[in-house]
C-alpha cells in the first residue's frame, strides 16, 4: 500500500466547480481528497480507487480488531486449540 492513512493535503471545491471541471477534480484526487462542498457544507469527498481501497481496509482491520476485543471479553470457559481445530476438521 504504502503511504499513510490519511495525508494532510486536501483540495477544497463547490459542487459546480467540480461539476464544471470534473476531468481536473478526478486528476487532483489521485493525490489528494477533495472535499465538495454545496452552500458552503460539506456534502462529500473524491479520493481515488487506491485511497478507497486503503480506507475500507483500515476500517475492515478496525473491525476485526474491535469483534477480537469484544469476543475476549466475553466471560467464559477457554476453548484448547487442538480442540477448536478438531472441532473444524481440521485435524
Amino acid at each position: 500500500m504504502g503511504g499513510e492513512l490519511y495525508d494532510s493535503v486536501m483540495a477544497t471545491m463547490n459542487m459546480s466547480d467540480a461539476r464544471d471541471h470534473l476531468p481536473d477534480a478526478m486528476e487532483t484526487a489521485r493525490t489528494e481528497a477533495v472535499f465538495l462542498q454545496r452552500r458552503g457544507r460539506l456534502a462529500g469527498v473524491l479520493v481515488s480507487p487506491e485511497r478507497y481501497e486503503q480506507l475500507m481496509t483500515a476500517f475492515e482491520d478496525a473491525e476485526d480488531i474491535a469483534a477480537f476485543d469484544e469476543a475476549m471479553a466475553e466471560e467464559g470457559p477457554n476453548i484448547p486449540w487442538a480442540q477448536v481445530k478438531a472441532d473444524l476438521g481440521w485435524e
